[in-house]
């Protein structure tokens, strides 16, 4: 007689994880990215983008390119470039603009931005296969830029060492700041994410800008948790970046990032898929194999949520996997100053209810709890 073998479902690559996200601009769209792959997401803009539409600095910006046009545009992102356009139709100056596009050498920094172009009725005259500003400033400078005049599409970041190198080899650059990048209004959100980095609560930021990283690094500053943020982002939070660019203000603090090969939001929440649970601990135990993430526990590959008092219990047994942990020990584990290990006696009754598996954490009467590590590796572990 056939019988149907009951079979688990496959566990999301990011399930029992938390993720930060500071995106202000399509957040949306990497929050839902996470949460399809079973992430638990913490959104806190560190910026807020103000578009200068209704700004004097482009309206003037666009008027004098119009009226004296330069040799070369290039162009950097295509919603900045659209927007740009968008404004332009706003004065009542698009027809002029395009005019005046049509008839210049535009350089677009990647396919993105060559499509906005193209939408916009003009053709790029190159585009890098890198989608690298560098690569951009290589050609420029291979051209010779001595007495042309360059106009630069900014999006919120300005680009110095571009902007210094092109005025170094004897160009005029003119800079059309599209987007200006200012701190969130509302800095509540900012700062829970930055007090959940600090106490471990979070497994991985991501930043997909430069700015946000600089402005997530100001406001550890300003409230005094700058070296707190550092320590957890170099050991046990990870930082996640787009790309090298945004990787920048981090690496320039001595943190090591993960990036993608490819600088975009789908191969970002790839990376994260493969990177967190290769950092997960997985340990036989009783008989079963367990997986320990950031606020869950994969118990032979059944996700088994756990509170935050349970987890810091369960990650206090698994640093020294197989050995007894005194209640004393456990109890500083515990989240809060409490000095009764009746704390702790609770916590675990709620850890081993959490775990659906009892067995998996022993009592040693008089001593304090271990985690019934299997016979067959009880052995390595205690040597280690």
């Amino acid at each position: 007689m056939y019988h149907e073998q009951h079979v688990a479902p496959a566990v999301a690559p990011l399930s029992g994880f938390t993720v930060g996200v500071t995106a202000a601009r399509r957040a949306d769209e990497l929050g839902a990215l996470l949460r399809r792959r079973g992430a638990t997401v913490l959104h806190a803009p560190a910026l807020r983008i103000v578009p200068l539409a209704d700004d004097g600095e482009l309206l003037a910006a666009t008027k004098e390119l119009i009226d004296h046009a330069p040799d070369v545009v290039v162009a950097t992102t295509a919603i900045g470039f659209r927007g740009w356009v968008e404004a332009a139709d706003g004065w009542g100056c698009g027809e002029e603009l395009l005019a005046c596009l049509r008839g210049v050498e535009l350089l677009a920094r990647g396919p993105k931005v060559k499509g906005a172009i193209r939408a916009a009725g003009l053709t790029e005259e190159w585009s890098p296969t890198s989608e690298s500003m560098a690569e951009v400033l290589d050609r420029l400078l291979g051209e010779g830029v001595a007495g042309r005049r360059v106009a630069l599409q900014l999006h919120g970041e300005p680009l110095p060492g571009f902007v210094e190198a092109l005025r170094a080899g004897g160009a005029e650059v003119v800079v059309v700041p599209v987007y200006r990048w200012m701190p969130p209004e509302d800095l509540g959100p900012l700062d829970r994410l930055l007090d959940a980095t600090v106490a471990r609560s979070l497994d991985a930021v991501t930043f997909t800008s430069a700015p946000a990283a600089a402005s997530l690094f100001s406001r550890a500053e300003a409230r005094g948790l700058l070296p707190e943020l550092l320590d957890a982002l170099g050991h046990d939070v990870l930082p996640a970046c787009v790309g090298p660019v945004t990787a920048v203000p981090l690496q320039s603090r001595g943190l090591d990032t993960v990036q993608p090969e490819r600088f975009r939001l789908g191969p970002l929440v790839q990376l994260l898929c493969v990177e967190l649970p290769s950092r997960a601990r997985t340990l036989p135990v009783a008989g079963r194999r367990v997986e320990i993430r950031g606020h869950a526990v994969l118990v032979d590959g059944d996700v088994r949520p756990v509170p935050p008092a349970g987890m810091s219990l369960l990650n206090t047994l698994a640093r020294r996997p197989g050995w007894v942990v005194s209640r004393a020990d456990l109890l500083r584990a515990l989240p809060g100053t409490g000095r009764d290990e009746h704390a702790v006696e609770t916590a675990m009754a709620r850890l081993r209810t959490a775990l659906g598996a009892p067995n998996l954490i022993q009592t040693v009467v008089k001593r304090g709890y271990r985690l019934a590590l299997d016979p067959a590796v009880d052995t390595k572990y205690a040597d280690a």
